[in-house]
């Protein structure tokens, strides 16, 4: 069997799934762009009070991709045995988990911001910044869990152009409402990050009606009605709990490690705060290929399982580690070009854009490994149905390793920020050996009992 596979639809599919959710991914992390670009302007305290509002944010939209991926895990393996049935069963299931994240996370940021604020740094005038933006923001968190939800779905069955129209046209009116509301211009009021706030709240209803429009209106796939949210298949859920409840759990040790490492650079000083949000929001924004890849192979994995073409699945593995290579070599080239020409977009102090260069030089390392391992193992391994071993793989590196490394560099050796954002990233190249021996070994396929029973192997073993 060779390494490439010779059909022209694995590369269609492939391409076309990675372009159109990478297009959608890139939109969305233009809103953040904007947001950082336009604060930027209006004040540093600004621009970093926001960053950590943001870091809240992401905890959010880690735990609702994680209801989602669970949705797209079950419900693209139906979509590969045409049952359309399942698909509207999964979803009522994976709505009503992110609308529970959602309430829970509103409550938690309305009524302590300052709080929540407070544990990643000491800075109270970057705290009195991001409470601003939180107080307003946290309303959005319901709208986002429902139209993500129903994206997630129709990505299972191959629709994923209504998510780039969505995306896109989020990203308009952020924009123009930002120039808006932020600075004051054409008679509003100048609202400073209050007025980010109230751009990206607007978004996200707006984008969250255009979503329900379509599935209403115009999906022909799925054929979603409002009854189809009203009950719960108790042996789904069972299962769903099964495979969903270790993504949920990977997503959010992910999201709380990375609030962590930034509480870690946030206690060593303003500049090494707005550093790591300017350096991170340009590596999200040149590794969307990445994020999209492991999208579209859990899909192209899950269908195919579903199918029961499990020679197809291993075939497709191999080939799909060869082009998250060439991704990674591509966005680190890309990566390091760019870097001192997007630092000029910035009004920060020079010693913000000084440590932002290095940690985006560090990153142009690192994104190699990213490129590889991310889609390997939450592509390849958790579509295939072993979702435990991310949960595990991710604790053992950031919660054992990463973190406690990084805290004695930062608070007991009192190293730089340069030398802690490097131990902070090590695990994106540490977790490539992993990678290659978990993916080439594959254990991980799994078969699943819709009734609820426990996932077989390729082999049609219990598997553990």
């Amino acid at each position: 069997m060779g390494i490439w596979v010779r059909e022209r639809s694995f590369y269609s599919m492939f391409i076309r799934l990675t372009v159109l959710i990478g297009l959608q991914n890139i939109i969305t992390l233009g809103v953040n762009l904007s947001d950082n670009l336009l604060l930027g302007g209006y004040s540093e305290s600004a621009l970093s009070g926001v960053a950590l509002a943001n870091q809240i944010q992401f905890i959010l939209h880690m735990l609702v991709m994680g209801a989602a991926e669970g949705l797209v895990i079950l419900s693209s393996r139906n979509w590969g045995a045409k049952n359309i049935d399942a698909i509207k069963r999964a979803s009522s299931i994976g709505m009503r988990i992110a609308l529970a994240v959602s309430v829970i996370m509103w409550a938690v940021v309305f009524f302590f911001p300052h709080g929540c604020l407070s544990l990643f740094t000491n800075e109270q005038n970057v705290i009195a910044e991001g409470a601003k933006y939180l107080k307003i923001i946290c309303f959005s968190y319901i709208f986002f869990a429902v139209t993500n939800i129903l994206l997630a779905a129709l990505r299972s069955v191959e629709v994923v152009r209504i998510g780039f129209l969505v995306s896109l046209s989020t990203l308009i009116i952020n924009v123009c409402l930002n120039y808006l509301l932020i600075y004051g211009h054409l008679g509003f009021p100048r609202l400073g990050v209050s007025g980010s706030a109230i751009a990206t709240l607007t978004a996200r209803v707006i984008e969250c009606v255009i979503v329900l429009t379509f599935v209403k209106k115009f999906d022909q796939r799925i054929r979603f009605k409002l009854k189809d949210f009203y009950s719960i298949d108790k042996s789904l859920f069972k299962q769903y709990l099964r495979i969903g409840s270790p993504v949920l759990m990977a997503n959010l040790l992910w999201a709380v490690s990375m609030g962590a490492q930034t509480a870690i650079l946030g206690h060593m000083g303003e500049a090494a705060i707005a550093a790591n949000s300017v350096a991170n929001t340009i590596f999200q924004l040149v590794t969307v290929v990445t994020y999209a890849s492991a999208s579209a192979t859990a899909v192209i994995i899950g269908k195919t399982i579903g199918e029961g073409n499990t020679g197809k699945v291993i075939s497709y593995s191999k080939t799909l580690q060869l082009l998250y290579l060439i991704i990674g070599v591509l966005t680190a080239v890309l990566l390091f070009a760019v870097k001192d020409v997007v630092l000029d977009l910035y009004a920060i102090s020079e010693s913000s854009k000084t440590l932002a260069l290095q940690f985006m030089t560090i990153l142009s390392v690192t994104v190699v490994g990213t490129a590889y391992q991310m889609p390997a193992l939450t592509g390849i391994v958790r579509s295939g149905g072993d979702t435990k071993f991310v949960l595990y793989n991710d604790f053992i590196f950031m919660w054992l390793i990463v973190l406690p490394a990084s805290a004695l560099c930062a608070f007991v050796f009192d190293l730089s920020p340069v030398i802690t954002f490097m131990c902070l990233k090590c695990d994106q190249i540490l977790k490539c050996f992993v990678a290659i021996v978990k993916v080439n070994r594959y254990r991980w396929i799994r078969v699943f009992d819709e009734r609820g029973g426990k996932p077989k192997d390729a082999g049609g073993n219990v598997a553990t």
